[in-house]
């Protein structure tokens, strides 16, 4: 499936179709073009890129790979962004994205994804309903592309911040196995999204802007923005997962105390009953001469002794602050 846009030097919208807008941009010079690139045969879709817009074979095999690390890479006349942008759905699951490949040229920009991308459909739902009518060069788009899908993982990060404020209000009032699971599972998603932003932090550092603006400063401002963006993305990807480390060790020391307040209590009860215990097993064992088997009042008197040392070692325990 393939989605067009053209539009003139002037930011003009011209024309909103399919993939037969292509020949109208060829013929026109002072055109530019966006073509959105979804769930096509990857032959034909590749010989479509080489034809129309003289793509290099390495741009389009890294544009057509489900899975690739982001990056970006500068060609004769194009240049390739390979982007991760996070579901908008996975609101529990931050490492669930698909690839966003941008190729730019100086008159088109070209988007391939391997699922729906929030980002491009956005944008395109607001050029249909006439919300946006205006759009600079290809790179310009690109750029706004790229920017977009940093503040969807901001949101995504925002998000996740209140489910672990919230995990972390349950873990004092009732820490458990299904929390720990929880906790478990966003430090993952959140060191996969850590690692992916670490990628597009360095993808929009100082050191590519020349190189993917050819040497046009226009963009500049735009470009710090995205760089700005992925860098707080980042840094929040970190924040949390450093806070969901946190909880984990906390709600692990939490159980621990709390399972050390139990096993204290029945360590005391043992160490009642020990002495309790021999006792009774002493005056149960059938001798017939035990001393004070005869005794008229050897029951109450063994009773008063068991009380006696049990009183006296709760005593013990209070003082020493054990109870």
């Amino acid at each position: 499936m393939y989605r067009v846009i053209v539009w003139n030097k002037d930011h003009e919208i011209l024309d909103i179709g399919d993939e037969q807008l292509v020949n109208k941009w060829l013929d026109d010079e002072s055109l530019y073009l966006w073509l959105d690139a979804y769930d096509n045969k990857l032959e034909e879709e590749k010989k479509f890129f080489k034809e129309a817009f003289a793509i290099h074979d390495y741009a389009i095999s890294d544009a057509q790979r489900t899975r690739h690390p982001p990056k970006i890479e500068i060609f004769d006349s194009t240049e390739i962004l390979l982007l991760k942008e996070v579901r908008e759905a996975s609101i529990n699951d931050l490492s669930n994205t698909i690839q966003l490949a941008i190729i730019t040229g100086d008159r088109f920009i070209i988007t391939r994804r391997t699922g729906l991308s929030h980002v491009a459909t956005s944008l395109w739902a607001k050029i249909n309903t006439n919300k946006i009518t205006k759009m600079n060069t290809p790179r310009s788009v690109a750029l706004n592309l790229a920017q977009h899908v940093s503040d969807n993982y901001i949101q995504q990060l925002l998000t996740a911040e209140e489910h672990l404020d919230d995990i972390e209000q349950k873990i004092f009032q009732s820490p458990n196995d299904k929390l720990l699971s929880s906790l478990i599972g966003y430090q993952s998603q959140l060191r996969k999204a850590h690692r992916t932003l670490l990628y597009h932090k360095q993808l929009f550092s100082r050191a590519h802007f020349k190189e993917y603006n050819r040497n046009n400063d226009t963009d500049e401002l735009l470009w710090n923005n995205v760089y700005e963006h992925t860098e707080r993305s980042h840094s929040l990807a970190f924040l949390y997962y450093e806070l969901s480390s946190d909880l984990i060790d906390g709600h692990i020391s939490i159980s621990s105390h709390r399972l050390n307040q139990v096993m204290k209590i029945l360590t005391i009860i043992t160490v009642i009953f020990v002495p309790l215990s021999f006792l009774a097993g002493i005056y149960g064992m059938n001798f017939e001469n035990i001393p004070e088997l005869k005794f008229k009042y050897g029951y109450f008197f063994l009773l008063g002794v068991m009380l006696s040392i049990a009183s006296i070692l709760l005593v013990l325990f209070k003082r020493k602050k054990w109870l």
